[in-house]
């Protein structure tokens, strides 16, 4: 798109983020609803990745990738939620120049990990059904290590080329975010230079991230789906559907959220709508995760048990 021509360009050195509402009456109310929203994010993904630390029956491939869905998790929803809160309470919510660079950065660090690590667990609930008698022998620590590891390193490669690319281009008079957190998109508008080429970029790279991953889900599905209907045993074909149907329904929310709001073009982006899914998807869905998963999980509400009556103490 292309910008007009400023004879001066101010330098900013601060944002203001005008937040979710303007609606002073509803602050208070929103702060509370965040609030408990992100202490029980906080304690249930926390929960989860101590529950799969210390209790040895959860020491399987699937519980070492749950440690890490909740880790990117309570990543993301803490560089959001917090900073998100304090605009209830104050008047004006500014972030430095250097602070807004910081949380989009480790943001996408942590949202990119998450679709890599969800394709990750796709593989592994493929191997386990499709491939069990191996499944041990594939799924070992190297392995898994390396499918969580590459996403960490290449989401960061990613997070500090974009952000670097965005940070270092002029920035307009205007400082003011129409939005909670510094995202690319409303950032972008604040530019003063032609965006066709950043956003042509972050098009690529969120495409490319979100396809490919994806991608992987799906086909690591397409092989479960079969291998279950070929299962003669009714209970296998249930406990099948059970192993998946948590992963499955995070998969289908998270992505579904994630593709309304980055393949479209900027032009089509109706802020409003863009701030209720965002929500929905930083903060609510981090909480939704662990309860989904020990809810719907026999082994870890097993391990919970063990651990509300034997305290941590549950490793032997």
């Amino acid at each position: 798109m292309e910008k007009p021509n400023h004879t001066s360009v101010t330098q900013v050195t601060e944002f203001i983020l005008l937040g979710l509402i303007n609606n002073p009456d509803l602050q208070a109310p929103l702060f509370g609803i965040f609030l408990i929203i992100y202490l029980v994010t906080v304690m249930g993904n926390l929960g989860m990745v101590i529950l799969t630390l210390l209790d040895s029956k959860l020491h399987t491939p699937m519980y070492f990738f749950l440690r890490h869905l909740s880790i990117t998790d309570l990543g993301y929803s803490t560089v959001i939620g917090p900073k998100m809160m304090v605009n209830f309470i104050v008047q004006q919510n500014t972030i430095s120049y250097t602070g807004c660079a910081l949380q989009l950065t480790f943001f996408e660090i942590f949202i990119i990990t998450e679709l890599l690590i969800l394709s990750a667990m796709a593989y592994d609930r493929y191997v386990a059904i499709c491939r069990p008698l191996l499944y041990m022998i594939i799924m070992v620590g190297k392995v898994r290590w390396g499918l969580v590891l590459v996403p960490y390193l290449y989401s960061t490669f990613v997070s500090l080329f974009l952000t670097i690319k965005l940070f270092t281009s002029s920035f307009c008079g205007s400082n003011v975010i129409s939005y909670f957190y510094c995202d690319s998109v409303p950032l972008i508008s604040l530019l003063c230079s032609d965006t066709h080429e950043l956003e042509l970029i972050i098009l690529i790279f969120s495409g490319c991230n979100l396809i490919s991953s994806l991608l992987i889900v799906l086909v690591s599905y397409m092989f479960i789906l079969v291998a279950i209907l070929r299962m003669n045993s009714k209970g296998g074909r249930s406990k099948a559907f059970s192993t998946c149907s948590s992963h499955l329904t995070v998969v289908v929310v998270f992505y579904g959220t994630l593709l309304f709001i980055y393949l479209q073009p900027k032009s089509r982006h109706a802020f409003d709508i863009d701030k209720v899914t965002s929500v929905f998807y930083t903060l609510v869905i981090p909480m939704l995760n662990p309860l989904i998963y020990s809810l719907r999980n026999k082994e870890v509400k097993d391990a919970v048990k063990r651990a509300l009556t034997h305290g941590f103490k549950i490793s032997t």
